[in-house]
């Protein structure tokens, strides 16, 4: 009797250690404010600030800077916006590692999809023969983007050439696939979609079958 009490409470010191290392992973977290190095995290519905390179409940934070941050959850780093939408971890789509996606055209021919940028809701549209990722000056201020602090360049058009900037972008999330430090090109003119260019298609291997457009994700 005395040697079975004892088994019972090797096990239970056993399990009490277990729960004490077992780190509590976060579910949910999104970007509420930042100051300086520090930003404000909602993690699960609890507001935390953290600096960078600290951590809580195995998020991270990898850097900020105005109304962005960019968090390591679990060796995946993932681009958060002030006001964007909350990162739902639980969930394999919520780390960005999907690495398929499947787009149908429509009645023109083209494919179509939404996303997001930088954790920004974005409608898009394949454009293989754009060699960046490309977005109109008024798209990149309400995805909160200043294009004026990327490098500055010219674009011919039939009016003549006009002044683009070359930004990079966080991240861009198409479906279930999110891409990290993408490089986009801002101009003036109005676009009805962001033009998904080359700088996302790379990252894919691409195959069109039919009405189909399927991307396999290289790296």
């Amino acid at each position: 009797m005395r040697r079975a009490a004892a088994r019972i409470c090797r096990c239970l010191a056993v399990l009490a250690c277990a729960s004490t290392f077992a780190p509590a992973f976060a579910q949910s977290v999104s970007l509420s404010g930042s100051l300086g190095d520090k930003a404000l995290l909602i993690i699960d519905g609890t507001p935390r600030t953290l600096a960078v390179g600290a951590s809580v409940q195995g998020v991270r934070l990898v850097s900020v800077s105005g109304s962005n941050a960019v968090v390591d959850i679990k060796g995946q780093r993932v681009a958060l916006a002030l006001g964007g939408a909350q990162v739902n971890l639980g969930a394999a789509a919520g780390d960005g590692g999907a690495a398929q996606i499947v787009l149908s055209a429509d009645s023109g021919g083209h494919f179509v999809t939404s996303g997001a940028i930088n954790g920004k809701s974005a409608r898009f549209l394949v454009d293989t023969g754009a060699t960046n990722l490309a977005l109109s000056q008024s798209e990149a201020q309400s995805l909160g983007i200043d294009s004026g602090k990327g490098e500055r360049g010219t674009s011919m058009t039939a009016n003549g050439p006009v002044p683009v900037y070359r930004v990079m972008l966080a991240s861009v999330r198409v479906g279930e696939v999110q891409v990290f430090n993408v490089e986009a090109t801002v101009v003036p003119m109005p676009m009805p979609f962001v033009l998904l260019g080359n700088s996302f298609l790379t990252r894919f291997q691409m195959k069109r079958e039919n009405d189909m457009l399927t991307l396999t994700r290289r790296f």
